[in-house]
């Protein structure tokens, strides 16, 4: 009796599962085993809206097991520590497990693999499971460039590889009944939870995607920007734990096919481009992908304005509606992470890595690879061409949030104020403006932009 090994990690679905369907295929027996990882905890990445979601992801997968015949096997621990007592305890001469991209991740397969050699098993690392094209499958012409350093050309080639075709969930998967296993976690006891954080579980992404795909596919490239319509797909923390297969997603959207298809696809790559750049970077996870001579502000009033931002009390209301919803959700719209970013770290001149910190305390979708080389983008320290652009909030706000509706359901004391000019309380008459109880902006656009400009050494 054959006995292999399946590691899940941000991989927690049974649909499109290569490392699963190569451990069925090669044994009589398959582990179903998931680790909490302790070092995930020590590396202060167990943010409680992502192990709420966590544990929703993991009692749905055993349950998906159990309705197969088998079950899911947890554990507590060092990875490899559990990994090489499951090993031990149950004689299998294989281990799956999907390949990472983080330095974390780089660092947890070695580790594996030393534990296992010891243990005479062998460790089989599978691409494409967490991404649709892995890091470095496509690289640019020209000795030594190990990666793609702008979008539009990673895109291009991205576009040209074939896919594999996804696999079907397992009819059955029979597990040994030596290995015991933790309790599943659960969210009942977990502090600091996101009011409105939505329910994880692959049962749950599925369903979320055939419902978006029907619906709201067509129209996502005129509508994915609007911030009141809310008219993305929310898939990005089915894609981070891996519910949803992203090779899957790309699959079935091309096949609905039409413009907002493509618009979609062309975020899904998003993805996969910032896993290559971390891949091959992995010290962009915390240090300036290009390296800048930068000041940040520091000091009181840096960090008064940094509180005001984390709080939704910045006095810009596009600003503050979106820092309020990433209280309230534990999620945030793209466009509003572009804007609110882009405040903290240009108009208030606060370093990017502080914002990113604080976002992933809270995003349920908070994914090294995504939420730190996007903040770097916009920072003007990683991969935009266009370093130093400045999004205007008031500006934004009109363009994206047209008669303030996002605004009025986020920031209900200036639902009072009527069509666009609540974008800009600070210009109503003096007597109106009293009855409301919202800040003053913490720093004029104007004085902003000429702090910015100066300590970028613009003209």
């Amino acid at each position: 009796m054959t006995v292999a090994i399946v590691l899940f990690t941000s991989d927690l679905r049974l649909h499109d599962h290569p490392p699963l369907h190569s451990a069925l295929a090669s044994a009589d027996e398959v582990v179903p085993l998931f680790v909490l990882d302790e070092g995930v905890e020590a590396a202060g990445f167990g943010a409680p809206n992502r192990r709420a979601f966590l544990a929703d992801c993991l009692r749905d997968l055993d349950a998906g097991l159990r309705e197969r015949g088998g079950r899911l096997v947890v554990r507590e621990g060092d990875v490899a520590d559990e990994v090489g007592r499951v090993v031990t305890e149950t004689g299998a001469d294989s281990v799956h497990v999907a390949a990472g991209v983080s330095a974390y991740a780089q660092q947890r397969e070695e580790r594996l693999r030393e534990a296992l050699a010891s243990v005479r098993c062998r460790l089989s690392v599978h691409d494409a499971t967490v991404n649709v094209v892995p890091p470095g499958a496509v690289v640019p012409s020209g000795a030594g460039r190990d990666h793609f350093a702008v979008f539009t050309p990673y895109f291009r080639r991205w576009s040209e590889e074939g896919l594999r075709s996804p696999f079907r969930a397992p009819g059955a998967v029979a597990v040994p009944e030596d290995p015991a296993s933790a309790a599943l976690p659960s969210r009942s006891g977990l502090r600091g939870l996101s009011p409105g954080l939505a329910e994880g579980g692959e049962a749950e992404g599925r369903g979320l995607f055939a419902a978006w795909r029907r619906h709201g596919l067509a129209s996502y490239e005129d509508r994915h920007d609007d911030l009141a319509g809310d008219a993305t797909s929310r898939l990005s923390p089915h894609l981070h734990f891996g519910t949803l297969s992203p090779t899957e997603v790309v699959h079935r959207a091309r096949a609905a096919g039409g413009p907002g298809a493509d618009a979609f696809v062309r975020q899904v790559c998003w993805r996969d481009f910032h896993q290559q750049v971390l891949a091959a970077r992995p010290a962009a996870a915390r240090a300036d992908y290009r390296p800048r001579q930068d000041r940040w502000r520091t000091g009181r009033a840096a960090q008064d304005d940094t509180a005001a931002w984390k709080e939704g009390r910045t006095g810009y209301p596009v600003v503050d509606a979106a820092m309020r919803q990433l209280l309230h959700e534990g999620w945030m719209h793209n466009r509003g992470r572009l804007l609110t970013a882009s405040f903290l770290a240009k108009t208030l001149y606060v370093d990017w890595r502080a914002g990113a910190r604080h976002f992933l305390e809270l995003l349920v979708d908070g994914d090294i690879a995504n939420n730190q080389l996007n903040w770097q983008w916009v920072a003007g320290t990683g991969t935009d061409s266009r370093p130093n652009r400045v999004l205007n909030p008031v500006t934004q706000a009109k363009r994206y949030d047209p008669d303030g509706a996002y605004v009025r359901r986020w920031v209900p004391e200036l639902a009072g104020i009527p069509g666009p000019a609540v974008h800009e309380p600070w210009k109503l008459p003096g007597q109106e403006r009293g009855r409301y109880d919202y800040p003053e902006p913490v720093v004029t656009l104007t004085e902003g932009l000429a702090r910015f400009k100066e300590a970028r050494g613009l003209d």
